[in-house]
């Protein structure tokens, strides 16, 4: 995501300074514009005035800001940084608590559009944190996404993403029973597809993923194991405020009953195979 989404940045025209745990992938992407490969997160944030930084689970987030040569040694007084990863809302209140300290903006932004999305610059964001900072960073922001929400004060970007991918997963949960039930009744699978699509229980989410499922290609757009965090910290936020999410919880063990089988790393449609399994049946053309 992140290789992209910088990518937009320097078509743009801006100076650039980039970090990955791979050197050779930022110092290849510094040669497609004014960019500058870094050594540290710590130079990037010494180099910068807005940084934006995408990881897949908090662990990630937390060490990439409280690390040795992390971003808080070197964040400027007044920069805006931007978590577009998905992790934890605690942990990004934490985290944007020690960069107000040190007279810096950080907002939680995370982002939606899977792989596709930040290739094409057609992201969504959703953001939280102070709102004169957001309108700073926004013009960085439209370089790589074509949606700006701005959702309110800190961890509401996520909450809200938590949010969209609680219903994606349950979306994809509720496609898989059906398909597989219909395929257990003689129904044709491409006949059942076009029932949906043309009915109130058309879905774009199933209208983007059905094909690939059809062609048995689980190619990672998004994966199963950043599904189940997904989910699973959706779970800990209903919790926080004693709220059941029933539904989601059986979601939940049908996403981990997927990485059980091995299938952790395919795209998060494949978890049909797991009631494919159950079925004794496959949904193919």
């Amino acid at each position: 995501m992140g290789y992209p989404m910088a990518q937009h940045l320097l078509k743009a025209g801006h100076e650039v300074a980039l970090w990955t745990n791979t050197s050779a992938k930022a110092e290849q992407l510094a040669k497609e514009g004014a960019g500058t490969a870094c050594a540290t997160p710590r130079e990037v944030a010494e180099r910068a005035d807005f940084i934006f930084y995408c990881v897949g689970n908090t662990t990630m987030a937390r060490n990439l800001a409280f690390g040795k040569n992390g971003l808080l040694e070197g964040a400027k007084v007044g920069s805006v940084t931007a978590d577009c990863s998905t992790i934890s809302p605690d942990a990004s209140k934490e985290i944007g608590t020690a960069f107000a300290a040190k007279g810096a903006h950080f907002l939680d932004a995370p982002c939606t559009g899977s792989r596709p999305g930040a290739e094409n610059g057609t992201l969504t964001f959703m953001v939280g944190g102070d709102q004169s900072a957001f309108e700073s960073a926004k013009p960085h922001f439209e370089a790589m996404g074509k949606r700006l929400y701005y959702c309110g004060p800190a961890g509401n970007g996520l909450y809200a993403k938590l949010t969209q991918n609680l219903v994606l997963a349950n979306i994809m949960q509720a496609f898989a029973e059906g398909m597989v039930l219909a395929a257990k009744n003689g129904i044709p699978a491409e006949m059942m597809l076009d029932i949906l699509d043309n009915s109130a229980a058309k879905s774009s989410l199933i209208s983007f993923k059905a094909p690939y499922i059809m062609d048995r290609n689980f190619s990672t757009n998004f994966s199963i194991r950043w599904m189940h965090k997904d989910v699973g910290m959706a779970l800990e936020c209903g919790k926080t405020h004693d709220l059941p999410l029933p539904l989601t919880a059986i979601t939940e063990q049908m996403l981990r009953a997927a990485i059980a089988k091995g299938y952790g790393d395919d795209d998060f449609c494949s978890t049909i195979r797991v009631m494919e399994d159950w079925g004794g049946v496959e949904i193919k053309k």
